[in-house]
């Protein structure tokens, strides 16, 4: 009994050790202040508090995601996350050839048995930051600047006009996505343009959901003398007293927690869906927006986040 117990013991640490994870990041990169960042800071505390190292990749082409995860997968990865939906066709079409490794996609949804899909109620964060920005306006008028014009993004744009006309239903919202292809995440001069044509209509507040076109966003704010809201990670500091508050999508979390579960032997495959009862989603608040978003304004949405994970106030649901 001794010897098996030593046996089964020592088979549990070999496979907690036995991770050798990888990380494809897609358009932007993981220095873009924004989801793959988010995705780099999970990764960096699991190095951190592990000694395990990620080997990483940037896609610059969409054809790279296939051929990078193979070359993972036969290199000996055993533990490969895909940051982001567009990177779902790739997932589904290796993962089949090498069914001992585990696989992550965020913000995707892949149905194979060896594929975790994470993916986040952004519709919840967007209610709050639509609340803060109403409630921050003085000209009534609000904005949002989207970037790739896909479904994920049609998400935050109903739950950001949600949440603004839950405070104020006579509130006006403008509304532009970027583009159409990959290159919508990554326009920077494009995301100011539009920021500043809804500031020419009257917008005072401007919320971005579009990776790194929404630093020209917040640029655009900050030389205009109004509010931005960022996305994604939080992206107070990047201009502080002008950022009103981020949408947080813990990206960070996502990808750690999942790490963590490989290490540990208690991964499994399947749908996983974070929002406000999972602290998946949140708005930021810290030294650097303080001053703007007021704990008047910050019990109003602390009192609707409690509203939302109770049931008692819903957040609309983006059907195409």
């Amino acid at each position: 009994m001794r010897i098996i117990l030593l046996f089964l013991l020592s088979a549990a640490c070999a496979l907690a050790e036995g991770i050798k994870p990888a990380i494809v990041y897609d358009f932007g990169g993981k220095f873009d202040r924004s989801f793959n960042q988010s995705a780099s800071e999970g990764v960096a505390r699991f190095t951190r508090e592990t000694g395990i190292a990620f080997r990483d990749f940037e896609v610059t082409n969409a054809t790279q995601r296939v051929q990078v995860m193979r070359q993972f997968a036969r290199h000996g990865y055993n533990f490969i996350v895909a940051v982001g939906f567009s990177q779902a066709s790739a997932v589904e079409q290796v993962a089949p050839e090498f069914p001992d490794v585990r696989f992550v996609i965020i913000d995707g949804n892949v149905d194979l048995p060896n594929v975790e899909s994470v993916n986040f109620r952004e519709q919840e964060s967007s209610f709050l930051c639509g609340m803060a920005a109403a409630l921050s306006s003085k000209t009534g008028k609000i904005g949002f600047v989207g970037g790739m014009d896909i479904p994920l993004i049609r998400k935050f744009a109903l739950g950001y006009e949600a949440g603004a006309r839950h405070v104020n239903p006579k509130i006006e919202v403008f509304e532009n996505m970027t583009g159409s292809t990959p290159s919508a995440w990554n326009d920077p001069t494009r995301g100011a343009e539009l920021a500043k044509s809804q500031f020419g209509r009257g917008a005072d507040v401007v919320f971005h959901a579009a990776g790194g076109t929404g630093m020209g966003v917040m640029q655009a704010a900050q030389d205009a003398g109004l509010l931005s809201i960022g996305c994604d990670s939080n992206q107070d500091y990047i201009h502080p007293g002008s950022v009103l508050t981020s949408a947080l999508k813990r990206v960070d979390v996502a990808v750690y927690r999942a790490a963590t579960a490989a290490r540990n032997g208690s991964w499994v495959h399947g749908h996983v869906t974070f929002g406000l009862a999972e602290d998946g989603v949140g708005y930021s608040l810290d030294e650097y927006n303080r001053a703007i978003l007021t704990p008047a304004i910050e019990k109003r949405l602390e009192d609707a986040k409690r509203d939302i994970v109770a049931g008692r106030v819903a957040v609309p649901e983006y059907r195409e």
